[in-house]
């Protein structure tokens, strides 16, 4: 058999193989979304906005050559989407996942939809690692981090590249950092923590729709993003959440002060699974 036809083969072997993709949502990176009020879950602007970029994200995914698309709710509880205008080829996840986030089931690949920055960072519209209200930093290795870092490396963990992000400016960089071939739909631009410019909402979906579907030939080639051990999470919550007198004794735990634990494990998994975020 000549190569070429080998390599021919081979191209169209891995191109016939079933693709499934993660979906991880938020509000607070969704275009036309730049004030807190705008976030609460059954606000009916924000579901159809968010609603909307999420169905494009869904649409250039099977664009693009996906089998599945599962899209999880991860806003604020697992109260803000419904089954009533999810686009019907996706399956939504609702409700709090666990630890793992379901990473073992080897997903092809993971994508973020309406996703914000780390807390502290400039130019970051509602930037916050978590819980704008619980925590005030996470610090992995000595660098700060939010969702975006933590929950890459979780799903590289399990084999998993993160392909596409939508969300602000601040976000989008925050994943090229880690993750330099990912695709980036910038829907806004943080001015400050409240005030954002922004494209319509025409104008994100189809942009989110474009880059989606762009991002599902970069599978092979997105390596996924790994942190080997020792592995130490540091979380600094807010002072209306300070420690309580038995945070010390969840394994891997040391207080550093009234409200700052700081979680150790021999690698990453070990460490994220006893800081439980």
């Amino acid at each position: 058999m000549k190569p070429s036809l080998i390599v021919f083969l081979a191209v169209a072997a891995a191109a016939a193989q079933p693709k499934s993709v993660f979906i991880i949502t938020d509000a607070e990176g969704v275009g036309g979304v730049c004030r807190q009020e705008q976030t609460e879950p059954k606000d009916p602007e924000m579901r159809q906005l968010l609603t909307g970029e999420i169905n494009a994200a869904v649409a250039g995914f099977f664009d693009g050559g996906a089998s599945e698309v599962f899209v999880w709710d991860g806003h604020d509880g697992s109260a803000t989407l419904s089954t009533l205008t999810i686009d019907p080829r996706a399956r939504l996840i609702m409700g709090g996942l666990p630890v793992n986030m379901l990473m073992e089931r080897h997903y092809s690949a993971a994508a973020f939809v309406g996703q914000h920055a780390r807390a502290n960072t400039p130019g970051g519209v509602m930037a916050h690692s978590y819980s704008s209200l619980g925590i005030q930093n996470i610090i992995m290795n000595g660098k700060p981090v939010g969702e975006i870092e933590t929950r890459t490396a979780l799903a590289g963990w399990f084999g998993t590249p993160v392909i596409f992000l939508s969300g602000d400016q601040a976000a989008a960089q925050q994943l090229r950092d880690i993750d330099p071939g990912v695709e980036t739909a910038v829907v806004k631009e943080g001015i400050d923590n409240y005030t954002c410019i922004s494209l319509s909402a025409e104008s994100a979906r189809n942009l989110i729709r474009a880059r989606a579907a762009a991002s599902m030939a970069k599978i092979a080639a997105i390596r996924p993003y790994r942190i080997d051990g020792p592995v130490s999470i540091e979380v600094e919550y807010t002072s209306r959440n300070a420690l309580t007198p038995d945070a010390a004794l969840r394994p891997g735990a040391q207080v550093l002060d009234a409200r700052t634990v700081r979680y150790s494990g021999r690698d990453f998994l070990e460490a994220w699974q006893r800081s439980r975020l």
